[in-house]
């Protein structure tokens, strides 16, 4: 049983042991979409509880291997139990975000990265399908990636998303309400970049070492000498697996 569990304990440690090809700077490009919660908000005095609702986006960056930047585009919808006659509310909530993300890679070498990051940008905000109230939009994210090789990987995060309080035109007036959505985002990446840099060349073989062995003038017999370098010349063999004897 106990060797079960060590050899079941490896196999699930080998994802985060392994080792990617080194990865490369270079830009990538990328699609993202998940499940998105507008968290409960009040407009015009009245509870608003939305349902789960979708976000779509895509994302076009630069990894310097560690570090990321990138310019990204979500879309988050959500239905609503409020509906107002005669305004922007219709029980639907979208909302589109255009942020400037900055991001950071742990262990970027390795198969399974964890990953933070935060961003900054403009949101389009309205009651409707139509992204009327422009504001300004901020995100954290919390996230591991599945580094397939050096150019592909898969995303998983959690983010937060929150935008100063956007505005609708009511029969009373002009309201604001707060906007806090948290999302779960499954995405897909591609990195453009030139291959890793070929291993250098083996180190040359060495030469096997070369021992001379001298006969005395008109004599076929060895020396004392001459045996003595032909032992040493054996032992070279033996440790090394070659060596010249002249």
């Amino acid at each position: 049983m106990k060797k079960a569990l060590l050899a079941a304990a490896a196999v699930v440690a080998l994802p985060v042991m392994a080792q990617a090809q080194s990865p490369q700077p270079g830009i990538y490009i990328g699609a993202e979409g998940g499940l998105n919660w507008l968290l409960n908000t009040t407009i015009a005095g009245v509870n608003v509880s939305p349902q789960t609702g979708w976000a779509v986006g895509g994302v076009i960056g630069y990894d310097f291997v560690g570090p990321r930047v990138e310019i990204e585009g979500v879309y988050r919808q959500n239905n609503t139990n409020l509906w107002i006659p005669g305004a922007a509310i219709n029980g639907q909530n979208g909302q589109l975000g255009i942020l400037a993300n900055l991001l950071y890679d742990f262990m970027p070498g390795s198969v399974i990265t964890p990953y933070i990051g935060a961003g900054a940008g403009i949101g389009f905000v309205d009651s409707n399908a139509s992204l009327s109230s422009t504001v300004f939009a901020y995100q954290g994210i919390v996230g591991v990636s599945w580094n397939v090789d050096t150019n592909f990987r898969v995303n998983l995060d959690g983010r937060y998303y929150g935008t100063s309080n956007p505005t609708v035109n009511t029969a009373w007036g002009s309201q604001s309400w707060s906007n806090n959505n948290f999302s779960l985002m499954l995405g897909l990446q591609f990195k453009f970049g030139s291959a890793p840099a070929a291993p250098p060349p083996p180190a040359p073989a060495v030469a096997p070492p070369s021992y001379m062995v001298f006969f005395d003038w008109d004599r076929s017999n060895l020396s004392a000498q001459a045996l003595n370098t032909i032992k040493q010349a054996a032992q070279a063999f033996k440790t090394k697996g070659n060596a010249r004897i002249t």
